[in-house]
């Protein structure tokens, strides 16, 4: 094969590029040979990084494959306990490693010896004015630690509700009902309130009128609790049969009747309304009222002052 000759253009770049590379080995006080040695070890250094964030993910993919139990309709507390700590791995996993990596590749070239301690004392001193995310920090170990709540859970913390959508050791991001995001620093949560952990209950009440008769309302209700309870579309999204403890309150206008429906967790907002819908329909079928607000406005009109003069003087003229 018959090599191209090179141009003068090319020699003068190659040139260049060699007179670049023998100034900075001079710089860096090392000759060819070391800075090739160098190079191979950097590139080595950063393919196990690579290879080491791939098996980290893999882990994390085993996690929520171990835990998914198939069944997309209700999403368990083995599920979310897997998905937090998958998502955990992850991002905890990526700043680990490509820190290593960093300082091992700055070891190569420079003793960081003393840049480590310099940045213990750095660190030592920024702490004292980074209280609030060491705040975060260890508030966020503990919330992870003691189980608090998972990603998917439906919570209310630092006066936000929603759903958990990410959760780190510095912030946890709800999700609310209009798509609003709100990120939530650790340290700022007091109090949470999981609605989604073990069970849930939804409480649903209707209003009967007071000319129906309370016991056949009663038995209706039941009855549809009933029926309900034994859905097979419904039922494995409930937590034991429906219970309808009675009349729970007399209002202005109404007889409310109260239904406590326990559910999985996570499910007690759509089987509310499911059996909200199916009592609207029952009634219907019974005629039983369900009773609106009503009011009563009495108008009282007074006669005009001239109009009664008049009609008084008339009966006198007569």
């Amino acid at each position: 094969m018959i090599r191209p000759i090179p141009t003068s253009l090319e020699l003068a770049l190659q040139a260049s590029i060699g007179g670049v590379l023998s100034r900075l080995a001079q710089i860096l006080e090392i000759n060819g040979e070391t800075l090739v040695r160098n190079s191979v070890r950097v590139i080595g250094i950063w393919v196990l990084a690579w290879l080491a964030y791939r098996v980290v993910r893999l882990a994390a993919l085993k996690i929520e494959r171990a835990v998914d139990d198939g069944d997309d309709s209700v999403t368990t507390l083995r599920e979310r306990r897997g998905r937090t700590i998958s998502q955990l791995l992850r991002s905890m996993g990526r700043v680990v490693i490509y820190a290593i990596a960093l300082l091992l590749t700055f070891n190569i070239f420079i003793d960081i010896g003393p840049i480590l301690a310099g940045a213990g004392i750095l660190g030592l001193a920024v702490s004292f004015g980074a209280q609030s995310l060491v705040k975060d920090v260890i508030s966020g170990f503990f919330v992870l630690f003691e189980n608090q709540f998972a990603i998917g859970d439906v919570i209310e913390a630092g006066g936000k509700s929603g759903v958990v959508e990410k959760m780190t050791l510095r912030v946890v991001v709800l999700r609310d009902l209009q798509g609003t995001m709100h990120v939530i620093p650790n340290g700022e949560i007091k109090v949470v309130s999981n609605m989604t952990r073990g069970w849930s209950r939804a409480v649903v009440d209707v209003g009967v009128g007071y000319d129906e008769d309370v016991d056949r309302a009663l038995a209706v209700v039941r009855d549809e609790a009933a029926r309900f309870s034994i859905d097979p579309e419904w039922a494995p999204q409930l937590d034991g049969p429906v219970e309808v403890p009675g009349l729970e309150a007399l209002s202005d206008s109404a007889m409310v009747i109260r239904s406590l429906i326990k559910t999985a967790p996570g499910s007690q907002w759509n089987a509310a309304r499911e059996y909200r819908r199916r009592l609207k329909l029952r009634f219907d079928r019974e005629n039983i009222e369900i009773p609106s607000l009503k009011r009563r406005v009495h108008v009282q009109v007074d006669e005009n002052p001239k109009d009664s003069r008049l009609k008084a003087a008339g009966a006198a003229g007569g």
